[in-house]
């Protein structure tokens, strides 16, 4: 069976797709990466989808319910490299993929995790000093 690999970077898993993503290889991803964050950790997931040309909604409900599956284990999901084409059909489709951010490229999407972890960090000690 095929599997789109999953790489650590730090406190955070890279997620490239190359591929077409076809409905059993998109459920094996969702439940591959739900896994490794809990496995590892991980804080942020970033998924590169700019090789991906067309989405279904199918497609769509999946990158959402990653992204809902990652803030439960304390992991906020950022998609990056998305082609305006895609964005399109997200919208016409109505999926408006709540909990999932968007950044231009892997660099961006990689400051953007890490500003989004620093803040969790600061809060937490804010809410340390408070009690």
């Amino acid at each position: 069976m095929d599997r789109i690999p999953i790489l650590r970077m730090g406190p955070f898993l890279l997620v490239t797709i190359q591929v077409d993503l076809y409905d059993r290889l998109a459920l094996t991803l969702e439940s591959d990466l739900v896994q490794m964050v809990n496995k590892t950790g991980a804080r942020g997931v970033l998924i590169d989808i700019s090789a991906v040309e067309i989405v279904d909604s199918f497609m769509g409900r999946i990158i959402g319910n990653i992204a809902s599956m990652s803030k439960i284990l304390d992991a906020e999901t950022v998609v990056v490299g998305m082609q305006p084409a895609v964005a399109i059909t997200l919208i016409e489709l109505g999926l408006p993929l709540k909990g999932v951010y968007t950044a231009l490229n892997v660099e961006r999407g990689m400051q953007l995790l890490r500003t989004m972890i620093d803040l969790d960090e600061d809060q937490d000690e804010d809410e340390e000093i408070d009690e």
